[in-house]
Formats: C-alpha cells, sequence, structure tokens
C-alpha cells in the first residue's frame, strides 16, 4: 500500500483493518505523508503522523526510503 504509485500530488484515503488513513502524494505519485488513526466527523484523522525521506542518485534511482515518526496528528 505505501509502496505502490497513485496520482500525482493527490490525497487519498483508504482504511486498513481498525486505522483509518490518508495518504498525500509527491509530484511522482510516491506517498510522503502518511496519517494514521481514526477520521472524524470533518474529515480529519486524530492519531499518529509520519513523513517519508526519499533520497535519490543524480540520476533518479533510489538510494534511501525510511518513514520517520512525525508526532501526533489532530
Amino acid at each position: 500500500m505505501l509502496n505502490k504509485q497513485y496520482e500525482p500530488s493527490s490525497t487519498i484515503d483508504l482504511k486498513f483493518k481498525r486505522y483509518d488513513l490518508t495518504i498525500k502524494t509527491d509530484d511522482m505519485g510516491r506517498p510522503i505523508l502518511l496519517f494514521m488513526g481514526r477520521r472524524n466527523a470533518h474529515g480529519t484523522i486524530s492519531g499518529e503522523r509520519y513523513a517519508r525521506r526519499l533520497k535519490l542518485d543524480e540520476q533518479g534511482a533510489l538510494i534511501k526510503d525510511h518513514w520517520e515518526h512525525k508526532g501526533k496528528a489532530s
């Protein structure tokens, strides 16, 4: 789910087991932000926030792919 390509520069709402997920993609369609928790009546997620750090070489090949926990999402 997090290694898939999605529509570029978009927001995708998903459900995984008991969690609601919101994924934001970059201009290449790669997920770069993840909000995981419970969706409230306004559509925002209360839970945790993660950011993806991608390191590419000069040719655009992936060198490093790593998710960082950024704290609470509200």
